[in-house]
């Protein structure tokens, strides 16, 4: 059984660029190493989709939002929202989007394909404990779907 679910690969999102895929792995590997689990498009209450959500293993929660050029970063007015559902906020892009369009008031991860470093650390806003809870049961439901998705595909299936 072990051999079968070493051999399960995640399915690839199709809404995101190869860019923006490069980024959200050099991004995971970075928090990873920090001890971070992650949630990719994690959906949050507001309705918006976080891009990474990081959970720290003092329970902190961080989101990472990812903009793989100046323009996608322009036409995105919803990252302020984000702010209500972690403890920090970051952005996280590649080595060809200036810095300097990045507000100060969130960290920056530089990021390819096969890791991140940060450029800048995000300054930290406590959640209130009822949206932690409410934001740890949503990250746990998330990640342990997506976990049965990887070992029984077919049972999120209409008419399973």
């Amino acid at each position: 059984m072990f051999t079968a679910l070493a051999a399960i690969s995640p399915p690839v999102d199709g809404r995101q660029s190869e860019r923006a895929a490069a980024i959200q792995r050099g991004v995971g590997r970075l928090l990873r190493a920090r001890g971070f689990a992650i949630v990719c498009e994690l959906p949050l209450a507001t309705g918006r989709r976080a891009d990474v959500v990081g959970l720290g293993p003092a329970g902190d929660l961080w989101i990472v939002e990812i903009k793989s050029s100046v323009e996608d970063f322009r036409v995105d007015r919803k990252w302020p929202e984000y702010r209500f559902s972690c403890d920090r906020l970051f952005f996280a892009t590649h080595a060809e989007v200036p810095a300097a369009i990045f507000p100060e008031d969130a960290g920056l991860i530089l990021a390819d394909a096969y890791g991140a470093d940060f450029l800048r650390d995000a300054p930290e806003h406590r959640l209130a404990a009822a949206t932690r809870k409410a934001m740890l049961v949503r990250f746990a439901q998330a990640a342990a779907h997506r976990l049965h998705g990887l070992v029984d595909p077919a049972a999120g299936e209409p008419g399973w």
